[in-house]
C-alpha cells in the first residue's frame, strides 16, 4: 500500500451538497478539503445540482451532514431544508449557504442547524461543517468538577 491509498478500514464522513452552480460547488468542495477538523476522520463530498437528485441521496441514507444552496434554482436551499426536515427521518444536520449574514434568520425558518454567508469563507466553512459533524456532548459525558461535603 503505498501512501496516496486511503486504507479501506478508515472511516469517511458524506457530506451532501446540493449547489445548482458548478462555481459554488468547486468552492465549496475546495474549502473543504479532504479533512474539516484533526480530530474528525476524512470527508468525501457528494455533489447533486437538482432538487430530485437532493431527495435522492437523501432517501438512499449515508449522509452525515448536508450544505445546501440557499441561491440554488429552481428550487433554494432554504425550502429544500425545511422540506427534507419534514420528510426525512432522522435527517442529518443541515448546513445552509445563505446570500448574506443577516439571513440567518431564515435559516431558522428552513429548521438547519446552521448557516454561513457567501461567498464561501475555507475557513468559516470548514468550522461551521466541523462543528455539526461532531457528536453532541451530553451532560453524561460532561466532566463536572465534584467538591467534598465536609
Amino acid at each position: 500500500m503505498t501512501g496516496s491509498e486511503e486504507r479501506s478500514d478508515e472511516q469517511v464522513l458524506t457530506i451532501l451538497l446540493y449547489a445548482s452552480d458548478r462555481t459554488t460547488r468547486t468552492d465549496v468542495r475546495l474549502a473543504l478539503g479532504r479533512k474539516v477538523a484533526a480530530d474528525l476522520p476524512p470527508v468525501r463530498v457528494l455533489e447533486v445540482a437538482t432538487p430530485a437528485a437532493l431527495i435522492s441521496a437523501m432517501d438512499a441514507g449515508g449522509i452525515d451532514l448536508a450544505i445546501l444552496d440557499g441561491e440554488a434554482v429552481p428550487a433554494g436551499g432554504m425550502g429544500m431544508s425545511r422540506q427534507l426536515k419534514d420528510e426525512v427521518l432522522r435527517c442529518p444536520p443541515i448546513l445552509l449557504l445563505v446570500g448574506r449574514a443577516d439571513d440567518a434568520w431564515l435559516a431558522a425558518w428552513s429548521r438547519a442547524d446552521g448557516a454561513v454567508p457567501h461567498p464561501v469563507d475555507p475557513m468559516r466553512l470548514p468550522a461551521a461543517v466541523a462543528k455539526l459533524l461532531r457528536p453532541p456532548r451530553s451532560a453524561e459525558t460532561a466532566v463536572v468538577p465534584t467538591t467534598s461535603a465536609s
